[in-house]
């Protein structure tokens, strides 16, 4: 099969065709230069990389009922909150259950990688490696030490378990705990992420000292605030559906005005479907509303760029020839590709999962 008409990755939109053989891409070029001189069917429509989520709490795709109107605090926070009191009593089948059928609607969308903050230690860690098995969607495990204080000999089996850490705001832990937990994950050469100003706003010398890669939310961060982010050259996940459940906007058109890389993600299960496709319409059309309207090329770079920079992966953000994973393509008018993408993208996804591989 050959798509010809817009291909949009990391060198940003243009025309061309990319020629699929089974799950793979063979040929990449100008319209009308493909080696099969016509021969084979073709298909108007728009290729991209595989796209990454930016942010994810597969553990509480345990709960099935609608979250209680409450502040954020009674439903998300640690120890004690109800998502975290859902985990405590959820025997860990059902959640290794509920974190793979998690994991199986984001193939469905041909979601390469999620970018997932799991709680519960190390069992919690093994439980989502047990998820994942045999799935196209991969994890990349920000783990979580259970201990507080922080246990050095957990922290250290978490850390080499992981692929990286992801703690809860710095609000939630106390410094001598953050502090270590940051250092740990450094010293292994992991990635190291922290929720940041999501409910109200914390300094950022508290988060910016901790040295992260990786920033969740930011949504009570002022403006000065963003312009000391962009300075320390952290990368931003940004989750919009989750945040207007609660009132809350992520700071899109400043993160693009200011230049930092920015994933975006769908957040906690127990909210919404982990759909980048519904992620993006959303933060687009909001933006709208919000009268602070936010550019289709950042968002499509937000979901289908970045976040394979931001794994170190940088070939996987361009649609070449033997690239891994495979691209994505939508049976969807080339014109504007960026802006069909972020409105239509949902009812036209055209290559699952199921005809690709890592």
């Amino acid at each position: 099969m050959i798509v010809e008409g817009a291909i949009v990755d990391a060198d940003g939109p243009r025309t061309g065709y990319v020629r699929f053989r089974g799950n793979r891409v063979t040929e990449v070029g100008a319209i009308g230069t493909d080696s099969t001189r016509g021969r084979q069917k073709r298909i108007r429509g728009i290729v991209l990389p595989a796209p990454v989520n930016g942010h994810t709490h597969l553990g509480d795709a345990v709960s099935d009922r609608e979250p209680p109107n409450a502040p954020m605090a009674e439903i998300v926070a640690p120890p004690n909150g109800l998502k975290f009191r859902l985990l405590r009593d959820t025997p860990p089948p059902a959640k290794v259950r509920a974190m793979r059928g998690a994991l199986q609607r984001m193939e469905r969308e041909s979601i390469a990688v999620t970018l997932d903050f799991r709680e519960e230690g190390l069992e919690g860690i093994r439980q989502l490696r047990a998820a994942s098995r045999g799935l196209t969607t991969r994890p990349f495990i920000l783990g979580r030490p259970l201990q507080r204080p922080i246990d050095v000999g957990e922290l250290g089996r978490v850390v080499r378990a992981a692929d990286g850490i992801g703690l809860s705001s710095t609000r939630d832990e106390a410094p001598a705990d953050r502090r270590a937990v940051a250092r740990a994950a450094h010293a292994a050469a992991k990635p190291f992420a922290v929720h940041a100003s999501e409910q109200v706003r914390e300094s950022p010398e508290e988060y910016l000292a901790l040295h992260p890669d990786l920033l969740i939310h930011l949504t009570r961060a002022t403006r000065s605030d963003l312009e000391r982010v962009a300075r320390s050259g952290a990368t931003v996940a940004v989750c919009p559906r989750s945040n207007g459940l609660f009132g809350l906007r992520p700071p899109l058109s400043d993160l693009d005005r200011l230049g930092i890389p920015t994933l975006l993600g769908t957040d906690n299960l127990m909210f919404n479907a982990p759909s980048m496709l519904r992620e993006l319409e959303f933060a687009y059309v909001s933006s709208r509303m919000q009268r602070r309207p936010i550019s289709a090329s950042f968002l499509v770079r937000a979901a289908f760029v970045n976040g394979w920079h931001w794994l170190r992966k940088p070939d996987s953000a361009r649609v070449e020839p033997g690239v891994r994973p495979a691209p994505v393509a939508f049976r969807l008018p080339p014109e504007d590709p960026e802006y069909q993408i972020v409105t239509r993208a949902a009812e036209h996804l055209m290559i699952h999962p199921e005809t690709r591989s890592d």
